[in-house]
């Protein structure tokens, strides 16, 4: 992490960032990247074969990199991508590329930070490139200044899966309560190749729209999509993710925990069987603690016989038997109810490592105390 950027931080942001999972000083990580509004502080990777790089230099180091450049999300998609891209026009791409070569891998995961401090709008584009048979782990904690009244963070990132590659990225936002967040993102996944994307938002956040699209192209490709989510009350998050099963053999999940203390939730899922031998799961579970909102909804889109798509969902409160067997047990019911809501977002995730898993378990822990 940038010695200038941490003496810079007041001991709140400090927090905020420790919220998201980002470690400011320590070795367990195996390289990081740093963006404070437009500015990028840090970009470096420890682990040989993987390159961590501002975006911009990668391409001008890279001419086949040139063909992934906004090829999986297009710059005309919808009025946040123009924003985007006319401001790399303008001013040059932000963001970081990440290539981890064939066979490469990193145990402990690179860092990624986007951090809003002073500016009205920030825009980031990333590329993510796994050569066959690499193994790639990714946090990246997104968080503005304490003192920030208003902002809007906008995102760009494409995923390049290879040949019996593995990719996880795991995003934890702690954004402020005013603050909009529109990231795009879009996948591809090659022949047995493994995608898991893990999604936590435990904070108030003013509102988020976003529907990253996996597309399975390869034989036996694999997608994970899992979101833990807290809606306080005044926050607004539109969340959905697509899962395209284009090859035969190629499989999804798509698994959401949301929790609602009096804001508003969509939770969109899709899942489309477009290959033989195809198997897709939508699962979404809402617990609402306040009065607030959870929309569930979840679509499966079948298109040939030999594809297997099956949903669930369901919105409710916590029981009232839980909390009396757990009282009956020598809890009060301020602690139940605590351990019914751990449980109920305490979702394992296949394939993470461990130091990602307790990242995601950090995040759950530091927000409970504000249900």
């Amino acid at each position: 992490m940038s010695e200038e950027l941490i003496t810079s931080l007041s001991p709140e942001d400090k927090d905020r960032l420790e919220m998201t999972g980002i470690e400011l000083e320590g070795e367990n990580r195996s390289g990081s990247f740093i963006q404070t509004d437009q500015h990028i502080n840090h970009s470096s990777s420890s682990i040989e074969g993987i390159e961590m790089l501002p975006l911009d230099i990668a391409l001008n180091k890279y001419d086949w990199l040139k063909d992934k450049y906004w090829n999986l999300v297009k710059r005309d998609k919808d009025e946040a991508t123009k924003i985007v891209s006319e401001k790399e026009d303008m001013d040059g791409p932000r963001g970081f590329c990440v290539i981890a070569r064939k066979g490469s891998k990193n145990v402990f995961p690179l860092q990624s930070c986007l951090f809003m401090k002073s500016v009205e709008i920030q825009t980031v584009h990333n590329i993510i490139v796994a050569e066959e048979g690499a193994e790639l782990h990714l946090i990246t904690g997104c968080t503005s200044s304490s003192g920030k009244k208003k902002g809007t963070h906008y995102g760009i990132t494409e995923i390049y899966v290879g040949k019996d590659a593995l990719v996880t990225n795991t995003m934890i936002h702690t954004w402020g309560e005013n603050i909009r967040v529109i990231p795009r993102s879009a996948t591809v996944v090659e022949e047995n190749g493994t995608f898991l994307s893990n999604y936590v938002s435990m904070n108030p956040v003013g509102y988020v729209q976003m529907y990253p699209v996996a597309d399975l192209v390869g034989k036996n490709a694999v997608a994970r999509f899992n979101s833990i989510v807290v809606a306080p009350k005044g926050s607004e998050l539109d969340l959905g993710q697509r899962a395209i099963l284009n090859a035969e053999g190629t499989s999804a999940e798509l698994i959401s925990r949301l929790i609602t203390t009096g804001g508003k939730s969509v939770s969109r899922a899709h899942v489309i069987g477009a290959a033989p031998g195809t198997k897709g799961h939508i699962e979404c579970k809402g617990l609402i603690l306040k009065d607030g909102t959870i929309h569930a909804i979840p679509e499966i889109e079948g298109r040939l016989t030999n594809t297997e798509l099956s949903h669930e969902a369901a919105v409710g409160k916590i029981a009232r038997d839980e909390i009396e067997y757990l009282m009956a047990r020598g809890l009060d019911e301020e602690e139940a109810t605590a351990t019914i809501i751990r449980g109920f977002l305490d979702v394992k995730i296949k394939g993470l490592p461990d130091s990602l898993q307790k990242k995601i378990n950090m995040a759950i822990d530091a927000a409970e105390s504000g249900f």
